[in-house]
């Protein structure tokens, strides 16, 4: 029951899960395949029920950057809730990927008779408007090795209970996500090991060696 998953749906009761889970179309996706294109019309709320979705956008030189990646539970096209409008971005399945679609009319209906999701949609706003806020500011102000720092230092969940980070994305992506390729990715990834901050463990998984010295790159 994937708006069971959702934030914005999981407050609710049993009864009005069930409720508007009587309008959600269920979709598949193989890995690669595009879910929507920017320009495309926008009038549905896309929900992650498997899999993971990576959001970008492409410059007029066709540079591609990347905005976020969505797991499950994560949702998308929340625009579409408040007017008429197209898709900005690029979604694509990173993997075989699994999404609930809800209707722009079917969604309003939802949102009048439960105005607590509006709520709880506002602050998934707030949340993405201040990450986007940090993200815009650190490419302006912050050397590349300071950006893969502190993305490093936030990934960490609980410092006290694990000081290994499993990176969400391919260094490709990441270095999309953070204005730099993926050669610098790995070169500074590198540098910050011979610092004795980091250990690479492998491909994906990183340890944390020295928090408080990575914070101050």
């Amino acid at each position: 029951m994937c708006v069971s998953l959702v934030p914005i749906f999981n407050h609710l009761e049993t009864e009005q899960m069930a409720e508007i889970m009587k309008t959600v179309q269920s979709v598949s996706y193989k890995k690669g395949e595009i879910i929507y294109h920017a320009g495309d019309e926008s009038n549905s709320l896309y929900i992650v029920s498997k899999g993971k979705i990576r959001i970008y956008r492409l410059s007029e030189s066709g540079k591609e950057q990347l905005v976020r990646i969505l797991q499950p539970g994560d949702f998308t096209g929340e625009l579409a809730l408040f007017k008429a409008a197209t898709h900005e971005s690029y979604a694509e399945a990173m993997t075989a990927t699994q999404v609930c679609m809800i209707n722009r009319s079917d969604l309003q209906k939802l949102l009048l008779k439960y105005p607590s999701i509006s709520l709880k949609i506002l602050s998934e706003f707030s949340n993405r408007l201040d990450e986007s806020e940090k993200q815009t500011t650190r490419f302006a102000t912050e050397k590349v090795e300071t950006r893969i720092a502190l993305f490093l230092a936030e990934a960490l969940e609980d410092p006290s209970e694990s000081n290994e980070v499993e990176l969400p994305m391919s260094k490709k992506d990441l270095a999309s996500y953070l204005g730099t390729t993926p050669e610098t990715i790995s070169r500074k990834l590198t540098e910050l090991e011979q610092q004795g901050l980091i250990k690479q463990k492998s491909h994906k998984r990183i340890e944390i060696l020295d928090l408080d010295g990575l914070l101050l790159v």
